[in-house]
């Protein structure tokens, strides 16, 4: 009986689309104005479970600065992959959070009413801070395949930002009116 379950799943499985193999590329002012939220936090906990036929880790951080949307002390954030009841499943793409680790954290949360980080890997940035003690955010290439607007090809750029530019840009475009 074990054995069948297994089995419908994996097939099940194998049936979703490859929805994480290609990525949109994302500029990061469209990341300011689609995310629900952006976060500078630190990861407290993680667990994976089910989510219909998709494991989920959940982070749990803590709300170090509230930079866009409501204000939280802590957020659920998830991540497709995981390991839960003894079966792993793996996205491209999809990004792996440390305990105890800061980033910032370009969020959306959909109608299903979990939150994801937008774009998987463009959408987060390790917090680092610099000689003089600034802070700034910075996130490697992703090695996916990205595509543009128009569906063609292109490459992901390593992305570094002084905390001041990013808060600059948050209330720049929430004057234009085009944050959510």
């Amino acid at each position: 009986m074990h054995r069948r379950i297994v089995i419908i799943l994996a097939i099940a499985l194998l049936a979703l689309p490859a929805w994480a193999a290609t990525l949109q590329r994302l500029d990061f002012d469209e990341m300011i104005e689609k995310s629900t939220a952006i976060v500078r936090g630190q990861v407290v906990a993680s667990s994976a479970r089910f989510h219909g036929p998709v494991i989920y880790t959940h982070y749990r951080l803590r709300v170090l600065e509230q930079i866009k949307g409501a204000e939280a002390a802590e957020v659920d954030v998830v991540v497709p992959g995981g390991v839960a009841n003894g079966l792993r499943q793996a996205f491209a793409g999809a990004p792996k959070l440390q305990a105890g680790s800061e980033y910032v954290l370009f969020l959306w949360t959909g109608a299903s009413g979990l939150t994801t980080i937008m774009g998987f890997s463009q959408g987060l940035f390790d917090v680092h801070r610099d000689i003089a003690g600034g802070a700034f955010a910075a996130r490697m290439a992703t090695s996916e395949a990205m595509l543009d607007n128009l569906g063609r090809l292109v490459r992901d750029e390593p992305l570094r930002i002084r905390f001041e530019e990013l808060r600059s840009r948050v209330r720049a475009a929430a004057a234009r009116g085009v944050v959510r």
